[in-house]
């Protein structure tokens, strides 16, 4: 990464980093909102639900909105409006108390209208900013702030809850409100970024997107969809089973949460690196890996799910299968097409990994109820039936496009650099 964009990009990187904390910051502290506001583990999940929907629902109409007049104008109000969701919850709690449950969901609403332009319009600047193999890194980097926010939220949700259960709500406004700043005084967006086109023109040329490329981005959305459905299903789960099973409560509980969302950072980033290099080659590769390893470690849950240490293993090998897959899906989604149209198709995406999001605690909570099977060897199937989808239909050339040409180059490069020298025979001056 050229040393002009570090700064900038560090600023960026700032939004992901705060839209993670709008549902893992509040994961550990689940069990304390439910018996403060004297509600069921189904209703006090909603909290993740309705943020995760609203959100989903937002998501193509922010990035719509950015194509049309810029990333920054979409994400500074984003941001504002994500801290006010916070603060709004925040009050309701201190004035209300228990009697608080429905001002906090429309809190929560507030928060999902404002995440709609956050993420996935970063996404789409970085797409904007980095035009060569670097993109992969940028985008890795992204994912990989968004995972060092799942590790520092239910870390920072466990040790503020200490002071009172209400105290993450206070923590949204602060962080969002300073993340709107950084991007406002030190991200500049390249020219050209933005399309004037009328709506139904515009609406023409994402269709012609979906007409050309549709098969490998409902492939590459399913298995984005998934891994956030997985994620957030067992995870909210887990906060549960650690306090009423384990008796791990307090911070204790959000450092064990912590360990699987950690490995997929630190995962998420070496991958992203590892994809400049070798983004023609292991793109697909990545995310056909990550759902053998999702696949493989619910399987391992339905065997080790009584026992504390073996069962936060299995965890952590789905966190390490979800970042190896989300950074080159991230790479080959905002490359499938060009800048004008780039933030509504990253925003689609969004939309089905908030969509992933909102409905996983809730099916998990459900699910569990019935038995051992269904939520983790019928999630191994999922996972199974994602990865065969992937095989058939990804077509990692057809999405990257330019970034696959300049790949290819790159490997020819390196291989006839590291081609041993021509060889010299008999002291002539003949090479063979």
């Amino acid at each position: 990464m050229r040393a002009e964009t570090r700064v900038p990009f560090a600023a960026l990187a700032t939004v992901p980093f705060v839209l993670v904390l709008s549902n893992s910051m509040i994961v550990p502290a689940l069990p304390n909102i439910q018996n403060a506001l004297h509600r069921s583990l189904l209703q006090v999940g909603l909290l993740i639900t309705v943020f995760s929907l609203t959100a989903g629902l937002v998501i193509p109409l922010g990035g719509y909105l950015s194509d049309r007049f810029g990333r920054k104008r979409v994400m500074i109000p984003s941001l504002f409006i994500f801290g006010l969701g916070g603060l709004g919850a925040a009050l309701a709690s201190v004035f209300l108390g228990r009697n608080a449950y429905g001002l906090i969901l429309a809190a929560r609403v507030v928060q999902g209208i404002g995440a709609g332009g956050t993420y996935q319009v970063a996404m789409a600047l970085a797409g904007d900013i980095f035009r060569s193999g670097e993109r992969s890194r940028a985008l890795g980097l992204l994912e990989a702030s968004n995972g060092l926010g799942k590790v520092v939220s239910p870390i920072l949700g466990a040790a503020v809850m200490v002071l009172f259960w209400y105290a993450p709500f206070f923590i949204y406004p602060v962080i969002a409100w300073t993340s709107a700043v950084l991007v406002w005084l030190l991200v500049r967006e390249p020219k050209g970024a933005t399309s004037d086109r009328p709506p139904a023109a515009f609406a023409r040329g994402i269709l012609r997107v979906f007409a050309r490329k549709g098969a490998a981005l409902a492939a590459c959305f399913l298995a984005g969809a998934l891994a956030l459905f997985f994620l957030f299903g067992v995870l909210s789960y887990y906060a549960d089973v650690l306090e009423k099973a384990y008796h791990v409560q307090g911070v204790l509980r959000g450092l064990v949460i912590a360990i699987p969302v950690a490995v997929m950072a630190l995962t998420a980033y070496l991958s992203g690196t590892l994809l400049v290099k070798h983004i023609a080659r292991l793109s697909k590769l990545a995310v056909l890996v990550g759902l053998a390893l999702v696949c493989a470690s619910f399987t391992a849950m339905f065997f080790v799910h009584r026992a504390v240490v073996p069962f936060t293993a299995a965890i952590t090998g789905m966190g390490l299968g979800n970042g190896l897959l989300l950074p080159a899906l991230n790479t080959m989604i905002t490359s499938a097409t060009a800048s004008a149209e780039r933030g509504t198709i990253t925003a689609l995406y969004g939309t089905v990994r908030f969509f992933g999001a909102a409905f996983g605690p809730p099916a998990f909570d459900e699910a569990v109820k019935i038995g051992t099977v269904l939520p983790y060897l019928g999630s191994a199937a999922l996972a199974g039936a994602a990865l065969l989808v992937a095989l058939v239909w990804i077509d990692q050339r057809q999405l990257l496009g330019s970034l696959a040409r300049e790949g290819e180059r790159g490997a020819e490069t390196r291989a006839r650099r590291q081609a041993p020298g021509p060889v010299r025979r008999g002291g002539g001056n003949r090479l063979t």
